[in-house]
């Protein structure tokens, strides 16, 4: 009987998903912030959506946003009423469980799926209690593709409503110098260009994206729902060293060649051309068009053959010619006659290219074979396995194949693995109304080889990516990444060997050195390492089968595993809440469609959706969910989003710190109101160690927060005002900075004063902004502006103001709480090197939890500490949200007394 009612509830509930629609007004996404780190040309974006549940009733609310293709996620979560939960990522196997219970509950199981050209789609959702507010957090990462000369970082945003809070930051760190650097794409256009701030040094630059309600409405990709469209970041490098630009840390490196100034080698190519009846109509006038547009770009020492093929096999001419005007001519009126008709003989026709360019060789060229087709095969040998072994003897090595594509009714990966069989590539093309343009731009990215047979060696070098390249082309680069043997810099010398034109070409530099940091920004050169790593062995593993696939599969697996990506062996299972639908999220192969399942969830545009409270919270008052606190799985991208400091201000929630729940505990709620509206009370301090056993009344002022490396928790202490504090000093770039707290209860800094160089001097506090440039005094209000002292950018806005100094960059926050007014400081770029002091310069924390039975206890530098369970807002971000953390002294977060960051002046 309760089963029966149960499952009545349930379709119930079900029926009223589906049938109400969602009304906005009963939510709000009050924060939405996309935070990009590009360092070379390794990129992790953070997206992090804050959204407000309006009514008095429990809402779904779904997080919705699009990522590129060639990234990996590597983590997403979400914090509900001060609980963190977290995606895990595990093997596909093991979460297939997982999956298999959602779709048994008529729950949508895959939550990625492709959506476009460069672009998945990802989307969650979560029952958020009654006023409450739940943050969604994504982090994914990819490595930078050069083509044409150029890098693209493309960042969409979709919040589907204006957001009062809507930023993108992007920070690019490229050592080797920046040779450009512009902005395109749908969102800079019309008057969303005004919101879009550059600045930029030789080798770093910073591009700001803070649009107001209005402008999210007026762009080619806006209107009343908000912005839906790409911010493109496109920019290069500069090359002084031909041999390339080499990183390293932590024994690990990266070496990017693209080297310049190469004479272009004469190529010999060949087009295969799918004619079969499936091209009809617009395909076959698209590729008619796009290789007419390429035949007139041959140079006149390019040799060329045409082919094209249904049942049968058609070439212009038997041998390749030269791209003389009348050979030109002679093939142009050629492919204006192609007509479509037939089957689809793909064997032949690609055997028939491959003889073509094995019985014309010529020294000093760089020989290539293009395929485009849209169907299977159809007549002739139709055994895709026995097609691929046919061409992989035919070309045996000697030359790339690259295939194309068109439409979603090829078999994509059947042509990929032809492809890199043969030391090529497949593309798809899409079949829109510039596919014409698509083929025209894959065919610029190889049309000028500038060398062949590329050999990248290094001596002392270990786990090496893929280091052998069949050719190098014009405005592309080669990416090896490895390990150094026995960490030992000064045995490893990297070099590279390669055929120009008919002569053999050798890149070395004995007297050169390789870029060793240990700076923040560098420390992500390992998960460049894993993440090219990761790829190259899904690609090897496409070819492979047996054992021998086996062992790759492994290989990429553990990497997987162990880097927290999300790849086709891999899957996140979303934790939510108890009571809340176990979702598992998994990367899709090219082209595949969403998977869904019978009575999954209707798909609802929009950035953010919430439906009617079906799932009604229990064991609150007043319908507010307590969910158990999950573990956490932090990654290498937390340092790079959030600095290592950040800190918050909090009183305890209205109980006294012995009222606190023990470590592990459900967590309790008195006399809390909305979410993070925390209400000043007195608080009696504990045995937080030996030296601290006497109970003395006196208020919490100011909490500040540490980040901890691998645990659930930060840690948090309590600093009581007025101090004057460092904040930082970095003596190496001239650079320190000073706050004064506020003697006011339950507030932060009064004044903050930033001092670069000897002649720069910024100084803030609640009222404005006071800028000394040598004998030069300017005060702005808070508000928007952009103003610049000597080598310091200062961008101002209405409670926020970004300062980037040298290679330092700050952001200094406005906020009010009750009335009163007060600074924030949180650092988003670090200096390099090794030298800062300072608060903000504080490394993560490590501690590892003790089991007690009465009172919980951390271990952190080999001493037992006592420890209680507090909660801490977070200051350092405009939206301030709430955690929990372990409560201790000053001077075991700090390892040594707190009077050595005091200062006597500002």
């Amino acid at each position: 009987m309760v089963r029966a009612v149960a499952q009545s509830i349930l379709l119930g509930l079900l029926l009223a998903f589906v049938t109400t629609a969602p009304n906005k007004e009963d939510w709000d996404i009050y924060s939405f912030h996309i935070n990009s780190t590009v360092t070379s040309r390794y990129a992790i974006t953070v997206i992090t959506s804050r959204v407000v549940n309006r009514m008095d009733e429990p809402k779904e609310i779904e997080f919705h946003v699009r990522i590129p293709k060639n990234a990996f996620i590597s983590k997403f979560r979400m914090l509900i009423d001060g609980q963190m939960y977290d995606g895990i990522v595990k093997a596909k196997e093991e979460a297939q469980q997982q999956y298999n219970e959602a779709v048994s509950r008529g729950q949508s199981a895959g939550l990625v799926s492709s959506v476009g050209r460069t672009l998945e789609e990802f989307k969650t959702s979560v029952t958020v209690a009654a006023l409450q507010k739940v943050t969604f957090e994504l982090t994914y990462e990819e490595l930078l593709i050069r083509r044409l000369g150029k890098y693209e970082l493309q960042i969409h945003a979709r919040p589907m409503q204006p957001v009062k809070d809507f930023k993108i930051d992007i920070h690019i760190n490229e050592k080797a110098g920046i040779n450009f650097l512009e902005v395109k794409g749908g969102l800079s256009t019309k008057t969303l260009a005004n919101a879009i701030t550059k600045t930029q040094t030789h080798d770093q630059a910073w591009v700001y994206f803070y649009p107001t309600e209005d402008q999210q409405k007026i762009c080619d990709s806006c209107g009343e729902q908000g912005m839906n469209g790409d911010l493109v970041i496109v920019y290069d490098v500069l090359r002084s060293n031909p041999l390339g630009e080499i990183k390293e840390s932590d024994g690990y490196f990266v070496h990017h060649f693209a080297p310049g100034d190469l004479p272009r080698i004469p190529k010999n190519v060949v087009f295969i051309i799918d004619r079969s009846g499936s091209m009809h109509g617009r395909k076959i006038e698209q590729t008619r068009a796009a290789l007419l547009q390429i035949l007139g770009d041959l140079a006149e020492d390019d040799y060329f053959g045409l082919i094209t093929f249904n049942g049968n096999i058609s070439p212009w001419k038997r041998e390749l010619l030269q791209a003389t005007q009348s050979n030109l001519d002679a093939a142009k009126d050629f492919a204006r006659k192609i007509r479509d008709s037939g089957a689809t003989n793909i064997n032949d026709a690609v055997l028939e290219g491959a003889r073509m360019l094995n019985e014309y060789t010529r020294e000093g060229s760089a020989s290539l074979l293009i395929l485009l087709t849209d169907g299977d095969p159809t007549t002739g040998v139709t055994n895709i396995q026995k097609i691929q072994s046919n061409v992989r003897e035919a070309i045996d090595k000697k030359f790339p194949l690259y295939c194309l594509g068109f439409g979603f009714d090829v078999n994509f990966e059947f042509l990929e693995k032809m492809a890199l069989e043969n030391s090529g590539v497949a593309r798809r093309i899409y079949e829109d109304f510039d596919a014409d343009l698509q083929l025209r731009g894959f065919y610029e990215e190889v049309a000028t080889p500038l060398l062949t047979d590329v050999m990248m060696i290094y001596i002392g070098g270990t786990n090496l990516t893929q280091t052998n390249f069949s050719q190098y082309y014009n405005g592309s680069e080669i990416v090896v990444a490895g390990q150094i043997t026995d960490n030992s810099i000064e045995t490893f010398s990297p070099q590279v060997v390669a055929i120009s034109l008919n002569r053999k070409v050798e890149f070395t530099d004995k007297n050169a050195t390789v870029d060793s940091t240990g700076t923040v920004l560098n420390d992500n050169i390992k998960r460049v390492w894993a993440f090219l790593t990761v790829k190259q062995l899904l690609e090897k593993e496409l070819q492979l089968a047996g054992a021998e696939k086996m062992k790759v599969r492994k290989e990429a697996l553990e990497l997987s595993l162990k880097y927290s990506f999300v790849t086709p062996l891999t899957s996140m299972v979303v934790t939510k809440p108890p009571g809340e639908d176990t979702q598992v999220l998994h990367k899709p192969k090219e082209g595949e469609e969403p998977q869904t399942s019978h009575g999954s969830r209707p798909f609802v545009r929009g950035g953010l959706r919430a439906s009617s409270g079906m799932r009604k919270a229990s064991g609150s008052r007043q319908g507010k969910m307590h969910p158990q606190l999950m573990t956490r799985l932090m990654t290498a991208s937390d340092l790079l989003h959030y600095p290592p400091m950040y800190h918050g201000i909090t009183q305890l929630s209205g109980s006294s710190v012995e009222g606190m729940p023990a470590a592990g505990s459900p967590r309790t709620s008195v006399n809390r109101g909305r979410a993070f509206d925390f209400v000043p009370t007195m608080t009696r301090s504990v045995d937080l160690d030996d030296e601290q056993t006497a109970a003395t009344e006196k208020p919490t002022l100011h909490r500040f927060l540490l980040r901890a490396e691998n645990q659930t928790l930060p840690l948090c202490y309590d600093v009581t005002g007025p101090l004057r504090l460092k904040l930082l000093h970095d003596p190496n770039g001239e650079l320190s900075v000073n706050g004064e707290l506020d003697s006011t209860a339950y507030s932060g800094f009064r004044k903050i004063a930033i001092h670069y160089k000897s002649d720069q001097h910024i100084e803030f506090d609640t009222t404005g902004i006071t800028v000394r440039d040598g004998q030069s005094v300017k005060f702005f209000h808070w508000g928007q502006d952009h103003t610049s002292v000597g080598s310091t950018t200062v961008i101002m806005r209405d409670k926020e103001t970004d300062v980037s100094a040298g290679d330092a960059r700050m952001i200094i926050l406005l906020h009010e709480r009750k009335g009163e007014k007060f600074l924030w400081p949180a650092m988003r770029q670090f200096p390099s090197g090794n030298s800062t002091d300072g608060l903000l310069s504080l490394k993560p924390a490590v501690y590892e939890e003790i089991q007690q039975t009465r009172s919980p206890k951390l271990r952190i530098n080999g001493q037992e500490i006592n420890v209680i369970r507090a909660d801490a807002v977070d200051y350092s971000i405009s939206a301030t949200p709430s955690q929990q953390c372990w409560l201790v002294l000053p001077r075991s977060v700090l390892q040594r007394e707190l009077s050595d960051f005091i200062v006597t002046q500002l």
